[in-house]
């Protein structure tokens, strides 16, 4: 399957140097990029139904976790930031259950789209995780799942929105609350998100949106889904560096299995 059936070039010319300098500038300016109706609608529907058809094979899991994504640290207080809880709750096909022939695959692994992605993210190259579960991930969100507060380990992420819940599920975030590469965990503004204390920034994306997101430094959930259509979303997952794989602790965590 090649990109002219699977995103509207028409609007997003990927392979545009000037159209790829402006989505850069962008990005680097704000750490979030959002494309509506990057990939096509008949494409969405089709892995709308790739989704339904596998939900027999969804991990499901609801979890308590730190907003940092680490073990609680004895030198703080329970209901300090560093160690206070939130919760998680979502289901998960993983890459080796993604059909072969989905259009997500094809998305993922094309070149043009790739090199797309290193031009805007600033990356020389983009590789696939070595292990087998985490490259392509599609998530789902019922009615009442969400995805606590926390940042990310990595330094970018890439997600599709493939099914837009009714109601609720709206992504939500506010940029620069930590400096990760200083030390600086931003344990007072923390506190105060948590406690609801300081306005959000929200995006409500529908399905085809791709977005780019730098979540590293700035906090971020999804919203409880308020209605009863599946918020799902994919993920599309890649490395700098080539034979990276999630750690196994990581794959358990999120995925019940290691292969």
């Amino acid at each position: 399957m090649s990109l002219t059936g699977i995103i509207d070039l028409e609007s997003f010319p990927i392979t545009d140097p000037a159209f790829r300098a402006a989505c850069k500038a962008e990005f680097d300016k704000t750490g979030v990029f959002v494309m509506p109706g990057f990939v096509l609608p008949s494409v969405i529907q089709s892995v709308q139904e790739e989704g339904e058809a596998n939900r027999g094979d969804v991990y499901a899991k609801t979890e308590q976790h730190t907003v940092y994504l680490s073990k609680a640290d004895p030198d703080y207080a329970e209901d300090h930031a560093r160690n206070r809880l939130v919760t998680s709750s979502k289901g998960c096909l993983t890459d080796d259950q993604i059909p072969q022939a989905s259009a997500l695959r094809a998305l993922y692994d094309d070149p043009e789209f790739r090199s797309f992605l290193c031009h805007v993210l600033g990356e020389e190259q983009l590789h696939e995780y070595a292990d087998p579960l985490s490259s392509i991930n599609l998530h789902f969100h019922e009615k009442g799942q969400e995805l606590g507060w926390h940042f990310d380990n990595s330094s970018f992420s890439i997600t599709l929105m493939v099914q837009a819940p009714e109601a609720g599920g709206q992504f939500e975030y506010v940029t620069g609350v930590r400096d990760a590469d200083h030390g600086e965990m931003g344990f007072d503004d923390v506190t105060a998100i948590l406690d609801g204390k300081t306005p959000v920034q929200t995006m409500e994306a529908e399905a085809g949106t791709l977005v780019f997101f730098r979540g590293r430094n700035s906090i971020h959930r999804v919203a409880p889904n308020a209605g009863d259509r599946t918020r799902m979303l994919a993920v599309l997952a890649y490395n700098a560096e080539t034979g990276v794989s999630l750690s196994e602790a990581a794959r358990m965590t999120f995925y019940g299995r290691l292969s």
